[in-house]
């Protein structure tokens, strides 16, 4: 399937675009990436070189994609961090132009605006927009728990008050909900967990949790979730099979839960690689093979 893929880019490490596109590749996907920004290195670093890519700039290389008569032939559209309201409403036009060639293509947002630990780190104008005119549009969405309790505005801090934060989400206009690192008083200290929810159910999944953090892993998680789902068969199908985490019938999977496993798997084993080389950036490339044969370890279970 074709993924126009509109997020930031740099040149050493792995984040944005940098970190989605070739997970999606690994897993069969053909990638039109578009760079919001270039810059050397991300900005953990603190300090990078590179531009912005003013977002007329933007707007013109995804016009020119569609010179080519290839809107028709998206499948779907990635992005992430929105940094300024001017990219955002050029992702939005985008979403509109593919959607009026292809009315079966998906939108898949990652609202990026923080974490628990940091808070909100965006400008003030991005988490209203995001609200008012970015994710009523999106089909899927894939906040963290804190993102997902900030873009609905209200508490996602346990099992029950995320689901009904994700169901809040959904009201809004996406139809699948992923959130990522979910954190609940009831968990066990040493795992993470993600829950994915739409028409056909909720699911979550635990995970061994690892001592350590790496930009752009949330950039392979929305990534490899988004083109799994794909793969599944979600985009015009969600909800026809019956549950795979709890009451399934022999051989029978939810597109939704099966693209939960495989992300998890996938993304933990890059995770662990990661870890065991202590390595300062992703070892996406090392870790292909996770993405292409997941082990597909870790139950998925029905909520």
């Amino acid at each position: 399937m074709n993924i126009l893929s509109i997020r930031s880019a740099v040149a050493y490490g792995h984040v944005g675009n940098s970190a989605a596109v070739f997970p999606l590749q690994r897993i069969g996907h053909e990638v039109w990436p578009v760079y919001t920004v270039n810059y050397s290195n991300h900005t953990g670093y603190g300090q990078w070189q590179g531009p912005i890519i003013p977002a007329a700039d933007v707007a013109s290389v995804i016009a020119g994609v569609g010179e080519r008569g290839a809107f028709s032939l998206i499948d779907a559209l990635l992005s992430g961090y929105q940094g300024s309201s001017e990219i955002a409403e050029v992702i939005v036009d985008a979403v509109a132009q593919v959607k009026e060639a292809n009315p079966a293509a998906i939108y898949a947002c990652d609202p990026v605006m923080g974490n628990a630990k940091s808070g909100c780190h965006v400008a003030d104008d991005i988490p209203p927009l995001l609200r008012s005119k970015v994710v009523p549009v999106a089909d899927v969405i894939t906040p963290n728990q804190f993102e997902l309790g900030y873009l609905v505005e209200q508490d996602a801090t346990d099992l029950d008050s995320t689901l009904r934060a994700a169901a809040a989400a959904r009201e809004m206009g996406p139809s699948v909900v992923l959130v990522t690192s979910v954190e609940r008083p009831d968990a066990p200290e040493d795992v993470v967990e993600m829950i994915a929810v739409d028409d056909a159910g909720a699911w979550i999944v635990q995970t061994p949790r690892l001592p350590f953090k790496r930009n752009g892993s949330g950039d392979v998680t929305a990534a490899l979730f988004t083109g799994h789902y794909l793969n599944a068969g979600a985009a015009g199908a969600a909800g026809e099979s019956a549950s795979a985490g709890g009451a399934a019938s022999a051989g029978e999977t939810v597109p939704i839960a099966e693209a939960l496993a495989k992300t998890a798997s996938s993304v933990y084993d890059m995770l662990k690689l990661t870890f065991e080389a202590d390595s300062r950036e992703l070892k996406l490339v090392e870790a292909q093979e996770f993405y292409a044969n997941p082990r597909m370890q870790f139950s998925v279970e029905a909520l």
